[in-house]
Order: structure tokens, then C-alpha cells, then sequence
């Protein structure tokens, strides 16, 4: 009995070890460089496991399943993290362990969604807006191209509530947050309407969309700018617009769930993203906006140029945040779920 007893203890204390050397990440999909990953590892000996997700929406229903205590570091756009904080899914930070914090731009280090980043601390920041075919169509000006009567095709629209119901909005002139049930039912409208058209090809995620695009299966589709920038590097005839009635700003973060079986190992990874020259080769790679004035200096000098990743004042002027709606996500959620469903 005795030596079944520390065999049984020897058997758990391998299997802590093992998983104290091993960090879940859940995450977008191609939104990190793999091999961050392994310098991750390398530097510290931590293996990352990675699991994927396609929105904000599904990246919540998986944690509110049991994911909360499967994963170490989670990603969720800004939106959401106030939803996040309220259900007590993820756990507030131990800043002693994330010293780089202070490398994060002013702008990013106080955030309306979450005061202080007491349970988060950005990663990437970029828009949604119209990718198209520029050796089909011209340069796209408005959201009318996708969501009026008149439009052209085929196109692909966002699996993405947030970001479809704010180009709606903005299309009919209301905000992205319009909390007015009218405006938000008449915006429901335009994207059923939409999606009614013999153009419409379907809602996919925004890697999805912008694989249809390349493909050349669609001619217009909805995408996050750092998709399209990546397109146009697959396909040169691929182009980008914010469309002149304005889109969606969003900033995706690092998180931690409440129950992260190794939350040492998140604040660790979280640390080692916020560094400056990791930072930037995150962005290099995503081809989206940093959040990290540190690392501002090493971003390819040509991405700091392009528009379409650092929009010039004019267009961060029609961009807007999307905010958290609280208790009128409802309302948001019964009109999407009449879009996709008729």
C-alpha cells in the first residue's frame, strides 16, 4: 500500500510539473507568429498549446462551457470584457509579474472597457472595413456597395455582430453604440436585406472572408484591416477601404479566465508580449496596429507609412470604439440572431 501511495504522489507531482511547464492560448486565427511562440518556449521552457476561435461570441460561449478552466491566456476584443469581468470569467492581473506593462501607449493604458487594465492589456489594434478586387471594381466609397439595393458582387459579410451592426448603423448614419431600438431593428433590416441579395455569399470569419476574396469566389467582403493588408501581400489586386460613412476601431487584448490551470505561465507570456522588439515582430507579423509605444521603433518602416495599419486623422475621425452595451446587448443579440437565422 505504501508503495502505491508514492507511486500515486510521484504520478500527481509529474503531472503538476508537466503542466506548470505547458500555457493554453486561445486565440484568432493567424494572430500571432509561431515563432514567438517558440522563442516563448525557448526562453522560458514553457510549451504553448494554441486553440482557435473565429469571434468574440465564440471565444465566450467556449469559456461560459468549461473553458475557463482550460485556458491560460485568452484574447477578447474590447467590447466584450466588461461581459467577461461581470460573469467573473477572467482573474485581475498581478502587475508585479507584468513589468512591461508600462510599455503600452498612454492612449492603450486606460481603457474605458476596463479602468487601470486591472484584467487586461492590449495586443493589437486595427478597423473593419470593405476588401475588394481592384482589378474588377473601383476603389469602393461606401458601405452601399455591400449593403444598398444597388450594390455589386458577390460579397462576403463578417460572422461578426459588433462589427456587421456598426457598418449597418453607420451606413443609415447612427452610431456603431446606438442603444436606440429603431435604429438598431433598422439596421437589422439592411443586413437582412443584404443578405437576401442573389450577391451574398455567406457570413465567415474575417481570415475566412479574406481567403474567398484572394480566392477570387467573391468580389467584395468585410473584413479587419490586418486581413486585407495580409491579402494584398498574397494578391496584388487586392485593395482596402474604411468606407466614407465610418466602421468599427477595435482593440483586442490579453486576458486571463478565472480558473487558468497556470496563471504563472499567462502573466509570464503576457510579459513577454508586451516586450518592446516582441511587440513590434507581433505586429510585423499580424500586419496590424501596436498598442506598444515601445515598440513603435522597430515596426517595418513601410507599415508605419501605410494608411490602411496607421490611418491618417481623417479616417481615425470616422472610426469609433465599440463599447461595452450592457444591458442592451440584448437587443443587438435578438436582431443578429433574426439576420442569421431568416
Amino acid at each position: 500500500m505504501q508503495r502505491i501511495l508514492i507511486s500515486l504522489t510521484l504520478a500527481l507531482a509529474s503531472l503538476a510539473f508537466a503542466q506548470n511547464k505547458e500555457m493554453r492560448l486561445f486565440i484568432w486565427s493567424e494572430y500571432i507568429d509561431p515563432k514567438i511562440l517558440e522563442d516563448f518556449t525557448q526562453q522560458t521552457g514553457i510549451k504553448v498549446r494554441v486553440d482557435l476561435y473565429e469571434s468574440n461570441e465564440d471565444m465566450l460561449a467556449k469559456l461560459q462551457a468549461g473553458g475557463v478552466s482550460q485556458y491560460d491566456v485568452i484574447v477578447p476584443g474590447d467590447y466584450i470584457i466588461p461581459t467577461l469581468i461581470q460573469l467573473k470569467l477572467i482573474q485581475p492581473f498581478d502587475k508585479s509579474k507584468i513589468p512591461n506593462l508600462k510599455n503600452l501607449d498612454p492612449k492603450f493604458a486606460n481603457p474605458p472597457f476596463d479602468p487601470g487594465n486591472r484584467y487586461s492589456a492590449a495586443y493589437q489594434w486595427g478597423m473593419s472595413g470593405i476588401m475588394y478586387r481592384k482589378d474588377r471594381v473601383p476603389t469602393p466609397k461606401s458601405w452601399s456597395v455591400i449593403l444598398g439595393p444597388g450594390g455589386s458582387g458577390p460579397f462576403v459579410l463578417m460572422d461578426s455582430i459588433r462589427e456587421m451592426m456598426g457598418g449597418a448603423l453607420r451606413y443609415l448614419g447612427y452610431s456603431i453604440n446606438s442603444k436606440d431600438p429603431k435604429q438598431v431593428q433598422a439596421a437589422g433590416k439592411v443586413l437582412l436585406e443584404a443578405k437576401k441579395s442573389s450577391r451574398f455569399l455567406g457570413f465567415e470569419g474575417g481570415v475566412g472572408a479574406k481567403n474567398r476574396l484572394v480566392a477570387g469566389t467573391a468580389t467584395y467582403a468585410v473584413v479587419y484591416n490586418g486581413d486585407a493588408i495580409k491579402a494584398a501581400a498574397e494578391n496584388d489586386k487586392v485593395g482596402f477601404v474604411v468606407p466614407q460613412e465610418g466602421a468599427a476601431l477595435f482593440v483586442d487584448n490579453l486576458a486571463i479566465p478565472a480558473k487558468a490551470p497556470n496563471p504563472d505561465a499567462a502573466h509570464k507570456f503576457i510579459n513577454f508580449i508586451l516586450d518592446p522588439k516582441i511587440g513590434a515582430r507581433l505586429s510585423n507579423f499580424n500586419r496590424y496596429a501596436t498598442p506598444n509605444k515601445a515598440a513603435l521603433p522597430y515596426i517595418n518602416p513601410a507599415d508605419r507609412k501605410n494608411p490602411a495599419i496607421y490611418p491618417d486623422a481623417k479616417v481615425m475621425a470616422k472610426l469609433e470604439f465599440v463599447l461595452d452595451l450592457g444591458k442592451d446587448t440584448r437587443l443587438y443579440d435578438e436582431v443578429w440572431t433574426a439576420v442569421k437565422s431568416r
